[in-house]
């Protein structure tokens, strides 16, 4: 494949660039072209800090045509991030350009890539998988997720991609090689998707229907309501799991609230196996919020800022802050907490806020060794209970987890409170997780399980129309590999029970064949029951035409 490439590095504290030759006094690089498939690797000569590795003026098929109306796909950071097929017409939301105040206060800029990502108007970028619909059709894939994020920019007035690898950080001795990219580069889709699925080798997830207490109750769980609502699922359930609000403090994970929880949660594990269906809890194993016993008790933990300062991860809670991976008592003290769980035994374990891994720097090593590393540690920590990941950027979790999340929070209202739609791109959001969920069904059975998020179908405590409950639930049912609520299913009424059913046997038997945008709507074609239907998605209404 014909392009321009550019190695940035570092030696003896100078910056230096490798453009358009394979070796200098300092690297030599090994570029394989194979059909579909590109490897850079690089051998030091000297010992390097790598900064990026960048190509661009690929020569990417395409018609005569300018190909500006074409769609783009851009992955977004991490499973909350906004995900879609774009136009070049369409902005990307950059949460640096709120007030300086609200920045500090709330800490906006933490959940994404904006702390590390320099956003521009005019151009539109994502993580390691790309592809383009129209014209000038292509696909991209990162095989190189372990070592490092691969980063697409598109130029929204010319429609040319640029692609880099972001190397910041990893540390390549003298005599020793280092993999700077592998992608996948196909000239359709189709054939690009055919190769990405056969390019990995996921756990074996299995379609669950499932309860979380979150969406509902939020914090405010207490024994009382749980053991209502589990009584209430019937013998379809596969899953009961609870969410956040049974530790007394984000990060105190062994200290359950004895108010709320007077009998532990030992007695729920009991009764949902009992039932024949697993039990499931939520952690957040990376941070811990700065009212916690955790924070306070034990600061040492908690990795620190240049200044000193431990690294703020955003507003949730009290504030809070993530643990120091490279320390081996907060190692220690994770997979004591996860262990304690998995002894009680709980089969099903929500694994939140993972982006903290890798959102303090860690010399030596890039962003995504780092996730990495730790995401096979939780893995390590829980050897074969089930995984959901949450709030991670997905290709370093690829075989590690089970499901993954693929987009934000859904929230009671269909776009949660106007202010918050000027906030960051991992805002809680109905109607971009149901975009998420279709968009990035392509990474389901491939790198994880799809987590589309939940659906609700209950009237009260709930700002969704009954039309839009019907969207929610029937996207969800089509592209997830799990079909989550936490609605109290006993005060369901014969028709949110039809509706559940209907939407049971397209989770179970449908398969998704083809999907498109067409403007404000997305074209859905499934098979179902021996014949092809096909539904239109209103994106903007977030209703089914």
């Amino acid at each position: 494949m014909r392009c321009v490439f550019d190695l940035f590095y570092r030696v003896d504290g100078e910056d230096r660039t490798l453009s358009c030759n394979i070796e200098n006094d300092d690297a030599t690089l090994f570029i394989r072209d194979e059909a579909g498939r590109r490897t850079v690797t690089l051998r030091a000569k000297r010992d390097l800090t790598l900064r990026s590795y960048r190509e661009t003026e690929h020569d990417l098929p395409g018609t005569t045509g300018d190909g500006l109306s074409d769609l783009f796909f851009l992955n977004g950071y991490q499973s909350w991030t906004d995900t879609k097929e774009t136009y070049l017409s369409e902005t990307e939301r950059d949460v640096t350009r709120l007030p300086r105040f609200l920045l500090s206060r709330f800490a906006f800029d933490r959940y994404g890539d904006a702390s590390f990502y320099r956003y521009d108007e005019n151009t539109l970028h994502g993580y390691d998988l790309f592809y383009r619909r129209g014209e000038r059709e292509c696909f991209f894939a990162n095989l190189n997720g372990e070592n490092a994020f691969l980063l697409f920019e598109v130029d929204r007035t010319t429609g040319k991609m640029t692609l880099t690898s972001d190397l910041d950080g990893a540390a390549v001795s003298a005599g020793e090689e280092f993999t700077l990219c592998d992608y996948l580069s196909y000239p359709s889709i189709a054939e690009g998707v055919s190769a990405f699925r056969d390019a990995f080798s996921p756990r074996k997830a299995e379609k669950l229907l499932g309860y979380t207490s979150w969406y509902n109750y939020y914090q405010n769980v207490n024994e009382e309501i749980l053991s209502r609502d589990l009584a209430a699922l019937d013998e379809r359930f596969d899953l009961f799991q609870i969410d956040d609000g049974y530790e007394t403090f984000v990060g105190d994970w062994l200290d359950v609230d004895p108010v709320k929880f007077p009998h532990g949660l030992s007695p729920f594990v009991e009764r949902a196996h009992e039932r024949g269906i697993r039990a499931g809890i939520w952690l957040s194993p990376f941070v811990a919020e700065s009212r916690s016993r955790l924070f306070t008790e034990r600061p040492d933990l908690f990795r620190r800022d240049e200044n000193g300062q431990p690294i703020v991860c955003g507003s949730n809670w009290s504030g809070f802050y993530a643990l120091d991976l490279d320390d081996r008592e907060a190692r220690d003290y994770i997979r004591k907490c996860l262990a304690h769980y998995a002894g009680m035994g709980f089969d099903f374990f929500k694994l939140d806020f993972l982006y903290a891994a890798c959102l303090p720097t860690y010399p030596g090593r890039t962003r995504a060794q780092v996730a990495s590393d730790a995401f096979a540690f939780l893995r390590d920590c829980l050897g074969d209970k089930l995984i959901l990941g949450c709030g991670a950027p997905l290709f370093p979790a690829a075989g590690k987890f089970d499901y993954m999340r693929v987009g934000p929070d859904v929230s009671l209202k269909f776009d949660d409170a106007w202010f918050m739609r000027f906030m960051h791109r991992e805002r809680v959001s109905t109607k971009i997780t149901l975009q998420n969920t279709v968009y990035r069904s392509l990474f389901d059975g491939v790198l994880f399980g799809c987590d589309p998020d939940v659906f609700l179908l209950r009237d009260d405590n709930l700002s969704l129309s009954f039309d839009r409950r019907t969207a929610l639930i029937t996207l969800n049912a089509l592209f997830g590999r799990l079909l989550m609520t936490s609605d109290n299913i006993a005060d369901y009424d014969g028709e949110k029970l039809d509706l559940l059913t209907r939407a049971l046997s397209l989770f179970r038997g449908a398969r998704v064949k083809n999907y498109r945008r067409e403007g404000d709507t997305i074209r859905i074609t499934y098979a179902h029951a021996g014949r092809d239907d096909v539904i239109v998605y209103n994106t903007r209404k977030g209703v089914l035409i």
